[in-house]
C-alpha cells in the first residue's frame, strides 16, 4: 500500500524515442527528492572544540543525488551541518516542495536528529517515502528500522540503489536496502561494489548554495570556499574502530588520473577555491596517486587542497609528497593512533606502521613542504595507562603542526562495537551521547575505568598542546611565515576564552516523546549479514523477515 501511494504521488512524463514505431513510448517517472544532512554542531556537545566544526558540502548526499538527476529526478539538498538542528525549517521546506522521497544521512551522534525528522516526515504526510542511510543506519539497518519511521535504509553505497528507489521499483526490487512492511522487516541483500568508479556522473555540488561554506574554519583551510572530494573507495584494512568499511566495502576502487582532475576542473569552475579529499587511504596507491597528482599540476587548475582521512604512514615515499605538493596539497594528515607498536598491532596498525614509520612520514612531509596533522586516540582497545602515557610522549615530541586527539569510542558498525556488545560492555544506547569528546561512560573497557581514560585525554591536551612549547613555537614560526598567524591567534583566543558547556546533546527535537524505542539492553545488536561479506564476491541473500 505505502509504494503504491507512493507511486500514486510521483509525477510521470511521456518520452518519445524516434526510433520506435508512432504509438509506442516509455514511461518515466519523475520524483521530486529532498535530502537532508543534519546539524553537526550537537555532535560537538558543547566543548571548545566546537571553534573548528568542519563546514563542507557533503560529498555522500552530492553523489546519490547525481544518480537521481541524471535518471531525470528533481533533487534539492538541506544541509544543516553549519547550523544548529531546526526542524521548523525542515518543515517549512518539505510544505513548500512537497517532495515525494525525503533521504536522510546519518553518522552515529547524529542518530537522534534522523529519528525526529523521520516522525516530522511522516506527520506532514504519511505518504512520504523516508529513507535513511549513511555510516550508523548502515552499521544497524534493522534497528534503525525500529527505533524510527524510515520506511528503508540504504546499506553501503547507495549512488544506484537510491536511484532506482526514485524512478519507483517496488522496494522488494531494490538491491542493497532494508524495508518495512507492515508489521515486518525485510533485507533485499547486498548490492555489488561499483567497479568503474569513471561510470558514476559528476557530484551534484552545485546542488550547495556555495556561500555557505565560508564558515569553515580558517584553521582547516586556507581558501574559501572549500568543499570536498572523492578520487578513490574503500579501504583494504580492518582496523578495529574504523566504521567506513559499512559505508564503502572493503574493496579499494580507484578512478582514472583524468576523471580526477576533470572533478578538480569542475569544483574550480563552480567557485570552489580548495578542497579536502576524503579518502580513506589515498596514498596506498603511491604510482597511481602519483599519476594523479601529476595530472592536476599538469591542468594548471588553481586550486589548494588537504589530504584529510589519516593516510598510513608506511606510504610515505618522497617523490610522491614532492608531487602532491606541486598539485597544490600543502597539508596531510597521519593516523598515528597510538605510540605503543603492540598496541599498532592490535587493531591492524601493526607491521610497518609503526611508531619509527611515523616520525620518518613526517619527516618526508616536512621536507617536502607539507604541514603534517597527526590523530591520536586515548583508551584503543589495547590500551593501558603505560600505553596512553607513550602516546602523549610520543605526540608531545613529533614534530607535526596540527593534532587531535579524542576518546576512542566504539562506534556501530566497527568490530571494536561487535566485541563490547558481545561481552555486555555496552552500558548506553542513547545517540546524543556517543560523540568523540564525550564525558558520557558509555562502555566498559577491558582494561581501563572511563575515568582513568578521560584523565589521559586531558593529560595529553595540556602537555601536547597548551603546554608544549615545541608545538606552540612551531604554529608561531609557521603563522608567521604562511601569514596565517591572525588566524591562529583569533582561534587560540576564541579556544582559551569559549566557556565549556555540560558537554552534552543540546538539540531541541520535534517529538522526542514519539520516537519508536528499540530495546538494545534485552535485544543486543548483531552485525548484518552483508557487513561480514568478503570483497571478493557479491553475497546473494533470501529474503530476510524479521518480526517487530
Amino acid at each position: 500500500m505505502l509504494v503504491l501511494c507512493w507511486f500514486a504521488q510521483i509525477n510521470f512524463i511521456f518520452a518519445i524515442d524516434k526510433n520506435l514505431s508512432k504509438n509506442q513510448y516509455f514511461i518515466l517517472y519523475m520524483a521530486q527528492v529532498l535530502l537532508i544532512n543534519p546539524s553537526y554542531a550537537p555532535s560537538y556537545g558543547g566543548t571548545k572544540v566546537s571553534v573548528v566544526n568542519p563546514i563542507y558540502p557533503t560529498l555522500g548526499l552530492a553523489t546519490i543525488a547525481a544518480t537521481a538527476l541524471e535518471r531525470g529526478h528533481k533533487v534539492e539538498i538541506l544541509d544543516m551541518s553549519w547550523r544548529p538542528y531546526d526542524f521548523e525549517l525542515i518543515r517549512n521546506l518539505i510544505l513548500k516542495i512537497k517532495p515525494d522521497i525525503v533521504g536522510i544521512t546519518a553518522t552515529t551522534p547524529l542518530m537522534n536528529q534522523l529519528r525526529d525528522i523521520s516522525v516530522l516526515v511522516k506527520d506532514i504526510s504519511k505518504n512520504i517515502l523516508v529513507v535513511g542511510g549513511g555510516p550508523h543506519p548502515s552499521a544497524l539497518p534493522e534497528e534503525s528500522l525500529q527505533e524510527t519511521m524510515l520506511d528503508a535504509i540504504l546499506v553501503g553505497e547507495a549512488d544506484y540503489s537510491f536511484a532506482d528507489l526514485c524512478d519507483g521499483l517496488p522496494l522488494s526490487d531494490v538491491k542493497g536496502i532494508f524495508y518495512r512492511k507492515n508489521e515486518n522487516i525485510f533485507s533485499t541483500g547486498t548490492r555489488p561494489l561499483i567497479t568503474n568508479l569513471d561510470e558514476l556522473p559528476m557530484p551534484a555540488w552545485h546542488l550547495y548554495n556555495i556561500k555557505d561554506y565560508y564558515k569553515t574554519s580558517r584553521l582547516l583551510c586556507k581558501r574559501l570556499p572549500m568543499t570536498t572530494a572523492e578520487f578513490s573507495r574503500g579501504c583494504i584494512y580492518r582496523c578495529d574502530f574504523c566504521a567506513s568499511k559499512i559505508s564503502l566495502g572493503l574493496g579499494y576502487r580507484k578512478k582514472s588520473p583524468e576523471r580526477c582532475v576533470e572533478e578538480v576542473k569542475h569544483l574550480s569552475a563552480l567557485g570552489y577555491r580548495e578542497f579536502m579529499l576524503a579518502d580513506d587511504i589515498f596514498t596506498s596507491d603511491r604510482k597511481w596517486a602519483k599519476k594523479v597528482c601529476d595530472a592536476i599540476s599538469d591542468s594548471g587548475v588553481d586550486m589548494v587542497w588537504t589530504c584529510t582521512n589519516g593516510i598510513r604512514v608506511e606510504s610515505a615515499d618522497d617523490d610522491l609528497f614532492q608531487s602532491l605538493r606541486k598539485s597544490g596539497c600543502y597539508r596531510v594528515s597521519f593516523g598515528f593512533e597510538s605510540g605503543n607498536d603492540d598496541v599498532l598491532k592490535t587493531f591492524g596498525k601493526g607491521g610497518r606502521a609503526t611508531v619509527e614509520q611515523a616520525k620518518k612520514a613526517v619527516r618526508m612531509a616536512r621536507k617536502a613542504g607539507i604541514d603534517s596533522n597527526g590523530y591520536f586516540m586515548i583508551g584503543l582497545s589495547a590500551d593501558t595507562e603505560k600505553t596512553m602515557q607513550e602516546t602523549i610522549d610520543f605526540a608531545r615530541t613529533i614534530p607535526v603542526e596540527m593534532m587531535k586527539a579524542s576518546i576512542c569510542i566504539a562506534f556501530p558498525g566497527t568490530k571494536m562495537f561487535n566485541n563490547y556488545v558481545d561481552k555486555g560492555l555496552i552500558r548506553s544506547f542513547d545517540w546524543d551521547e556517543y560523540m568523540m569528546y564525550t564525558s558520557k561512560d558509555l562502555f566498559a573497557h577491558e582494561n581501563l575505568s572511563f575515568k582513568t581514560i578521560q584523565k589521559y585525554m586531558k593529560k595529553f591536551f595540556f602537555r601536547c598542546v597548551i603546554f608544549n612549547p615545541s608545538f606552540i613555537i612551531r604554529r608561531i614560526i609557521r603563522g608567521i611565515r604562511t601569514g596565517e598567524f591572525f588566524w591562529d591567534a583569533y582561534y587560540a583566543l576564541r579556544f582559551y576564552l569559549l566557556p565549556t558547556t555540560a558537554n552534552e546533546n543540546k538539540s531541541f527535537y520535534y517529538a522526542k516523546e514519539r520516537w519508536p524505542q528499540y530495546d538494545f539492553k534485552n535485544r543486543p545488536p548483531k552485525p548484518a549479514f552483508y557487513q561480514i561479506a568478503r570483497k571478493s564476491k557479491v553475497v546473494q541473500y533470501k529474503i530476510k523477515e524479521t518480526n517487530f
